[in-house]
């Protein structure tokens, strides 16, 4: 897995993980890596700094107080509504329908579900494109 920091024409940064750097520019082709916050699809990547290893004193998660949080978390919540809203929900069959779509054994629709791990690492090895919806942290309550 790499993980690639991007960027899009409205200046909207964000990171994104791709199985390999073939697979991001695959995917840049298509047109669907598009930015989580505008939906642009002009994106591009960012320079990254290298990473630097720190003393876990040191890590600072983005707080409340961040004046991009909360457009952020609106921008993850608006995603993850409209993928809920316009496609199918498979439950725990997701590995399975997503593999079934891949090998066009199955019609070509967006579809959310769950998968164990080991269903999650076996679509990535096979090269089956999918992504996480988001997770905020009010679902946890």
């Amino acid at each position: 897995m790499i993980q690639y920091s991007l960027i899009c024409e409205s200046e909207h940064k964000f990171d994104a993980w791709f199985r390999n750097a073939d697979a991001y520019e695959a995917q840049h082709k298509k047109g669907i890596v598009t930015c989580p916050i505008c939906s642009s699809g002009n994106v591009t990547k960012a320079l990254m700094a290298p990473a630097v290893a720190r003393k876990s004193s040191d890590t600072v998660a983005l707080s409340s107080g961040h004046p991009q949080q909360a457009e952020l978390r609106a921008a993850m919540k608006a995603l993850r509504d409209k993928v809920t809203a316009e496609a199918d929900y498979v439950g725990d069959r997701f590995a399975s329908e997503a593999r079934k779509i891949h090998d066009q054994e199955s019609e070509k629709r967006g579809i959310y579900g769950e998968a164990t791990r080991e269903e999650v690492t076996a679509l990535v090895e096979d090269g089956i494109d999918f992504m996480p919806l988001p997770s905020l942290p009010e679902d946890r309550n």
